[in-house]
């Protein structure tokens, strides 16, 4: 009791005392420098020991949408987490410290066990947890900084009690189309008949494209045994996709292409300038029975009354668009020009997360993510295996998932699931198994470590858990589907050598690889304990502006972006194992962030709708040579991009 009364103390004298401090000024202007204060240099007021506090907040305003690393520096060690404030407005947001102290373990997959969403700020939790009991300064550091971003900070306190974010400006950051107001760049959309003029403009100008496709997406003029359906096979010691043609096939695709880039607007009204229709939000939108909703004529001012569809816990931007490009029946005109893009720019398959649509349409190549294994609801994603229901479960997904596709020639395969947030941290994953719920799962652990809890022994639990799913799930999809390939679990960025091992019983094994090119080290392993195909279920790059943040690998433009395209894509494909690489994603991130709190500029189209030319046109250049590449016979493109 005593200390929550400590804690409440200090809240009270911090919330009664001077509204604001002298405003702290750092511009970041070369790359991984540390900008730190003494904590009497911040706040007189604030205590050395924290461990009575549950949350820091902070005044602040960043001029440019980049991340930055906040460093808490505690006698024993730092403390850090990655934020992404909304750009160049104040705003007051509070970091929970359980962010520093405690191992991250809520989640299933690498993004919700690491994004976490406040209303005006999206924190990554990226560093090393420990104890604040002996703070001594407090640090800020910006990785990759393009433009000399300036921060500043004008009140630091403690709190006991989330005090909830607030923007402290009274102006609108989004407009009516869902762009940045804060920032301009060629192209801007200031009018509906601006943005009728380029779309018209572009579906005039799409085309087919010369990339030497069959119906399939695979290559004319190639030849190995058709099946019927897609498989791999390993020529002159290279790894190919069949088509069910007998065309060799290299996968080249986009994640999450769909017609939806929802963003949470309950609470942040004062963000937007107008929101999307409520018949729009993400769990209603639907083709038929829509009005075209035109703009308003001018972006009402902050104080007007609250727009229509306030209130509501998610809207998208993209879809109140669609509806003014297409009309009421924009959802199917949608996927014709979909298709059409994919088509015209060389894209021959459509990646995880996408509209289910698209797939069905039965005119390009797809991908299907299957669920009910147990890993949406399991601790860290490790299913429960030891459940005696487990197996009839898994059947019973796999029958309702896989019948319905099983004579679909243009199913590329089924993926299990994505990175597994637990490889590499297994005794975090032990932990959460054994604070959650009475399970199965948990029953067969505490048995497991009854004759030793050891690092070693969590590994070999896991381990050994790993290989009951992969081996079930396996064995329950080719039950109902002998016909596709199993494209594994899309890992994220490497697996311990132990995991690769078990991971044979994949057709293809899949790897999520942010970077400027592929993890060799990584590839080469999987070959040595495998030898099998290997798929990029997501690469990306990004360039901070329009209020997004640049995403997980930084250019410093959006020309650069296709440049780092050309060099990624081109020289994975020339590895012999690699027979594919998935772009993420399809549509920007809202830039007043997803569902986690993401803002990623990573789009091969805007919010408006409109491509990104100068990735389009390098993706097309790299399209035409891949088949070239891949076989060896040119060589991949040695320029590489600028990040700075």
């Amino acid at each position: 009791m005593k200390r929550y009364w400590i804690g409440m103390l200090f809240t009270l004298l911090a919330a009664a005392g001077p509204a604001h401090g002298e405003t702290r000024r750092v511009v970041f202007q070369s790359a991984g420098q540390e900008h730190t204060w003494a904590l009497k240099d911040l706040d007189p007021g604030l205590p050395a020991d924290w461990t009575e506090f549950q949350f820091l907040v902070l005044e602040l305003r960043l001029s440019s949408p980049q991340r930055f690393d906040l460093r808490i520096h505690n006698a024993n060690g730092v403390r850090a987490v990655r934020l992404a404030p909304v750009a160049g407005a104040w705003i007051r947001s509070a970091v929970p410290l359980s962010f520093l102290t405690q191992a991250a373990r809520q989640g299933n997959d690498l993004a919700s066990v690491h994004n976490k969403a406040r209303p005006m700020m999206f924190i990554n939790l990226s560093g090393t947890p420990g104890e604040l009991n002996s703070v001594q300064e407090i640090g800020v550091v910006m990785p990759n900084p393009i433009g000399a971003p300036a921060l500043e900070i004008r009140s630091v306190r403690l709190a006991s009690e989330d005090p909830g974010d607030a923007l402290l400006e009274s102006k609108p950051l989004v407009d009516h189309f869902g762009q940045w107001m804060g920032d301009d760049w060629p192209g801007k959309a200031t009018s509906l008949d601006q943005l009728k003029a380029a779309w018209a403009a572009e579906e005039k100008a799409l085309g087919r494209g010369d990339f030497h496709y069959c119906r399939y997406g695979g290559y004319d003029g190639t030849k190995a045994e058709a099946t019927g359906f897609f498989r791999v096979e390993k020529i002159k010691g290279k790894w190919w996709f069949v088509d069910p043609d007998g065309h060799l096939f290299l996968s080249v695709g986009s994640d999450s292409i769909g017609t939806s880039a929802a963003t949470s607007t309950q609470g942040r009204e004062q963000l937007f300038a107008a929101l999307p229709p409520a018949e729009l939000s993400p769990s209603r939108a639907r083709a038929g029975g829509l009005a075209l909703i035109a703009p308003p004529a001018a972006v009402p001012p902050a104080k007007a009354s609250p727009p229509r569809g306030g209130g509501r816990s998610g809207s998208s931007f993209y879809t109140w668009n669609m509806v003014r490009r297409f009309g009421t029946d924009w959802s199917e005109k949608w996927i014709d020009l979909t298709v059409r893009r994919m088509f015209a720019w060389g894209f021959n398959t459509v990646g995880n997360w996408s509209d289910p649509r698209l797939g069905n349409a039965h005119r390009i190549p797809y991908v299907v993510t299957l669920r009910g294994w147990g890993i949406e609801t399991g601790p860290m994603g490790v299913p429960d295996v030891y459940s005696p229901e487990y197996a009839r479960n898994i059947d019973r997904a796999a029958a309702q998932q896989c019948e319905s596709h099983k004579g679909d020639p243009y199913v590329l395969g089924y993926f299990l699931g994505n990175e597994p947030p637990w490889p590499g941290r297994e005794s975090v994953a032990v932990d959460a198994i054994l604070a959650g719920p009475q399970s199965a799962l948990q029953k067969a652990l505490k048995a497991f470590l009854a004759d030793g809890d050891t690092a070693e022994r969590r590994k070999t639990f896991l381990y050994q858990t790993y290989q009951k799913f992969v081996e079930a799930a396996t064995a329950a999809i080719r039950k109902h589907d002998p016909n596709h390939l199993s494209l594994g679990l899309r890992f994220g960025s490497s697996a311990p050598p132990e995991i690769v091992r078990l991971s044979k019983v994949f057709d293809v094994y899949s790897l999520n690889n942010y970077a400027y090119t592929v993890n060799r080290q990584e590839i080469d392993k999987v070959r040595t304990l495998i030898d099998r195909p290997i798929l990029i279920g997501e690469f990306h790059f990004g360039t901070p502006g329009r209020g997004m943040t640049p995403g997980l690998k930084q250019t410093s433009s959006q020309e650069e972006r296709g440049v780092a395209y050309r060099y990624y894509v081109e020289n994975a494909m020339a590895d012999p194992s690699i027979v594919g690489a998935h772009w993420f994603e399809w549509i920007d991130e809202p830039s007043t962030g997803r569902f986690d709190g993401e803002n990623y500029n990573i789009g091969l189209v805007d919010v408006t709708d409109r491509p990104y030319r100068e990735l389009i046109d390098r993706a097309q250049t790299t399209h035409k040579r891949l088949l070239g590449v891949h076989a060896g016979k040119e060589a991949a493109v040695t320029r590489q991009a600028m990040v700075q």
